[in-house]
């Protein structure tokens, strides 16, 4: 299967954590559709500590996964809105 593209999209949406509303970070998505996979390189800021995990309310909103051969965050259904 083909690698994602390198240079990405240039619009960046706010990825915020469902619960406690907090920012995880910024990231460069593609398409309209719902958010269900962040590719590590695209991610222009990170606000998270730990990989996958809320700094604020500690909870688990992704899982660390290679898709196509790159590195990506795999997001827990309902654990994250963005803007």
């Amino acid at each position: 299967m083909a690698k994602p593209n390198k240079k990405g999209p240039t619009k960046t949406v706010d990825i915020f954590c469902s619960q406690c509303k907090t920012q995880l970070f910024k990231y460069r998505k593609g398409g309209k559709g719902a958010l269900v996979k962040c590719f590590v390189e695209r991610i222009s800021q990170d606000f998270t500590n730990d990989t996958g995990i809320c700094p604020d309310c500690q909870r688990p909103f992704a899982r660390q996964t290679m898709i196509r051969g790159t590195p990506a965050l795999k997001i827990i259904g309902g654990k994250v809105t963005h803007k």
